[in-house]
Formats: C-alpha cells, structure tokens, sequence
C-alpha cells in the first residue's frame, strides 16, 4: 500500500523574490494494492509534484510517503517496487528502444527483455531507431512500455495518456488489466481529464490548488448519488416527494425536474413509490457528474478547474 501523510512540498517562486510557492498542501492518501488510483486535477494542481515524492524523486517539506510501510526517499530497496513514468518522459541522448532495454534491464533485475522486445513490434516501434526521432506519442507508448516491463509492484504515471490516440490508450488500459489480473500490478495515474480515467480506476482523488477535495471509491460514489428526471402530476407533489430525502440539486425545464440525491437507489425508489408522476426515471449517474455533485456540496464548482 502507498501512503501520503499530510504531505507538503514548496518551491522558490521563479522571479526571485524570496517568495514561496506551495505546490502541495498537507494531502494525506491511501493508495490499496492491485486497484487503479486516479489522481485528478487540472495543471498546477499539485498532481506531478505528489507524484514525483510518492517515487522518490523529490524530498517533502513535511509529512512523509510510505512504501508497504517503508519510507521511500533516499531509500533504493523500496524504489525498486515502482517505476515513475513523467508527463515528459526522459531518455538518454542518441539513445535508441534498444539501449533504454538494457538500461532498464541493469536497474530492475525482472525486467522482462522478450515481453518490451514483442510490444515494440506489436506498437510498430522501431528498436534501433533513435527515439530523438520519434513523436511525442511514440515517445509516451516508449516510456509505458519500459514501466510495464520492469515488472515492478508499482507504476506511477502522470498524464499517461495524454499524446495517445483512442486505439492506444485502449492497448494501454488493457496491458495494465492484464497485468493487475496476473501479477497483482496498481497502478497510478494522474490526469486533467475525469472521462479519460472513468472506465479503468476504482478509486479517484481529486486535488485543487494543492490540496486533496475527494478521494473515494467509484462505485460507492455511484450507488450513493442518484440522478431522478421526473414531471410531477401535481406541481405541489415536489415538496412531498423531497422530503426525508438528501437533496443535493434540484433544476427544473418546464415541467421536468432533474434532482440529484445522496441515498440508494431503494430508498429514492420507496420514497417515490406514494407519489403520482406523469414520468419517472432513475439514470446513471457518470463520474463528471458525481465530482460535480460533490464539489458543489463542498462549496465548489468543479467544471471551472476540471474539463473533461
């Protein structure tokens, strides 16, 4: 498991003027084995800087980051279980798929050199080309491969998806399926865009200026927000059939009201069950819509910092 407890990172302001700037406010999170966790938020939320101390890679202000209950900074036998993959992947200069193999196979002793070797040809990489020469997309299908075969416990990857084409990001999502199922991988995946990560995590934080606003399971938010669209017979029938429930937004086009509710679906379903409707109907809800839900209950508007 990976844990976050009350991390705070500050960088120097870029104009010289002694004044700090607070990247990451105090997010404690906790990561479970072998499920997708989303990290959502748009740039300069705080997503790469979290990221970047989960692997190790930068030291916290304050708080700390625990690998299966072992710090990871200045730590190699803990780094050894991830593998970090930046939204700008780096690869040596001149290097070529081929040289970035060997490396990755001297650093992470299960790297698995014929699995990285089929999936170059099965993403038409080639492997002795400079990578220098290859688009911003190959460059990213590169670094996923690399992290995917260093067979480690962990992956982190911030903005993973971002450059791939519809076709790729599919491949991807199915390689990282593959390998949760056979060798208990989680993964991590930071993104600006909540539709992107919707049909692959089980689990979404969402950061804001820094500091984490939601973190929960998906299908719990789901089965405890309910989305109604009905025409009440009587216009006084509104008021009846809301009360005793969780209300949390009510808009109303002519006579169709949409009503969003904290509850099961029994309950909304028991709660209606007295009241006369000319239509009823309980849809689902997406998970743009559960953020927003929750955000706006929070005192947030969350479609002014996350499009999707």
């Amino acid at each position: 498991m990976i844990e976050t407890l009350n991390l705070v990172k500050s960088f120097d302001s870029e104009n010289g003027n002694n004044y700090l700037i607070q990247a990451v406010k105090d997010v404690s999170l906790k990561i479970r084995e072998e499920e997708v966790f989303g990290l959502i938020g748009t740039n300069g939320a705080g997503k790469s800087t979290l990221l970047r101390m989960v692997a190790g890679v930068l030291k916290p202000d304050g708080g700390s980051v625990l690998i299966d209950r072992e710090p990871v900074f200045d730590n190699p036998e803990v780094k050894k279980q991830l593998f970090f993959i930046a939204d700008d992947p780096y690869f040596f200069p001149n290097s070529t798929a081929e040289d970035m193999k060997e490396y990755y196979s001297g650093v992470y002793r299960a790297f698995n050199g014929s699995r990285f070797e089929s999936y170059l040809k099965d993403f038409g990489l080639d492997p002795d080309r400079r990578i220098a020469n290859y688009s911003k997309g190959m460059k990213k299908q590169l670094a996923i491969l690399c992290g995917v075969c260093a067979q480690t416990k962990y992956l982190l990857c911030d903005e993973t998806f971002d450059g791939l084409d519809p076709v790729m990001r599919q491949s991807v999502k199915s390689i990282f399926a593959n390998d949760m199922s056979e060798r208990g991988l989680t993964p991590v995946i930071s993104s600006h865009n909540l539709r992107e990560l919707e049909d692959i995590c089980d689990r979404v934080g969402l950061l804001h200026k820094g500091g984490v606003l939601l973190s929960e399971d998906i299908e719990s938010m789901k089965l405890n927000i309910q989305k109604i669209q009905c025409v009440f017979m009587r216009d006084e029938d509104e008021k009846t059939a809301l009360e005793g429930l969780k209300v949390m937004n009510v808009e109303k086009r002519g006579r169709l009201y949409t009503i969003t509710v904290r509850g099961t679906k029994d309950e909304v379903t028991e709660r209606f069950r007295g009241i006369e409707t000319v239509f009823f109907e309980i849809l689902p809800l997406t998970l743009e819509e559960v953020f927003i839900s929750e955000t706006e209950v929070a005192g947030y508007d969350v479609r002014k910092f996350i499009l999707a």
